[in-house]
């Protein structure tokens, strides 16, 4: 039965939420858990047979085979969006998850990097091969403007608008944003497009992507991860670093900077300004060296 259920949930999270095909897949995953459930316990009904006390008590199970506090609360995310689902198809008239409680989690600072080790990352491309030019322009617009990795190698020639400095990048849920692009990450594409890119044998489909491999395919997550890890171990940073990482230090900087908190978020393409506001964070050495300049308590 609730079989038919998940294959409505999966059809309106495709064409109502336009969610990523991986996205999806983790949401049905998630209810794939508490069908199991169900079944462990003989509550073989409908969702409208649910309550916030069977749902409680899933959590709990869910909990003691050493789920983290993170998956638990995507989990319920998961939920409210099935329900939410169920409310709107008649399957259901009342929303078991209203009150469904998310377990508290403490929120991880991102690792970061200063401008001084990023400048020291992207000085170890190797620019005598025709990679490290494509590699010295993929890591200046990653830096530049604040990209997911996704939306890196999804980037189309056709969103450049490198006249007016901008360009136009698909994120989450296929939204679509104007981001703001420096002056070295232009110039450093162009350098690509005119005299690396040019040579390659673009295969067919491929013609719109940025970047590309050499064999003209547009490039993976996975070879992102690699270039930034290979220049990072030649840079001698030890710090555990990944493309996001250039995400969170491009969020960072700019909050450090003084940068209006919903500039920022409009930048990242976050849906919350919660969400953006993880980046206020400031370490002690910079707090203190403020509280040094400004507070008279502090002052020499």
């Amino acid at each position: 039965m609730w079989e038919t259920y998940k294959k409505g949930f999966r059809a309106w999270l495709q064409l109502e939420k336009s969610l990523a095909d991986n996205s999806v897949e983790a949401y049905l995953h998630d209810m794939d858990k508490l069908t199991v459930y169900l079944q462990a316990v003989g509550k073989v009904g409908a969702p409208k047979d649910i309550g916030l006390k069977d749902l409680e008590q899933f959590i709990q199970w869910i909990s003691e085979l050493g789920m983290t506090a993170s998956s638990q609360s995507r989990i319920i995310s998961g939920l409210r969006s099935f329900y939410h689902y169920c409310l709107l198809e008649q399957i259901v008239t009342a929303d078991p998850t209203v009150l469904l409680e998310a377990p508290r989690q403490k929120r991880a600072l991102p690792e970061i990097l200063s401008f001084e080790e990023i400048e020291h990352i992207i000085s170890q491309v190797d620019l005598s091969t025709p990679e490290g030019g494509r590699n010295k322009a993929i890591l200046e617009t990653l830096y530049s403007c604040g990209l997911r990795v996704s939306e890196l190698v999804n980037l189309r020639i056709s969103s450049l608008y490198l006249d007016t400095g901008f360009i136009r990048v698909t994120g989450k849920g296929n939204k679509e944003r104007l981001v703001p692009i420096g002056r070295d990450a232009i110039k450093y594409i162009n350098i690509y497009r005119n005299d690396i890119r040019v040579h390659l044998n673009i295969k067919p489909a491929q013609e719109d992507y940025l970047f590309l491999n050499r064999r003209g395919s547009h490039l993976t997550r996975v070879m992102i991860f690699i270039i930034l890890k290979n220049l990072a171990q030649k840079a001698r940073i030890r710090k555990n670093i990944s493309p996001h990482t250039f995400r969170h230090s491009f969020a960072t900087h700019l909050v450090e900077g003084g940068a209006d908190l919903r500039a920022v978020q409009e930048m990242l393409g976050h849906e919350s300004i919660t969400t953006t506001e993880i980046y206020t964070h400031l370490d002690r050495e910079y707090l203190r060296d403020t509280l040094q300049q400004f507070h008279p308590a502090f002052k020499n």
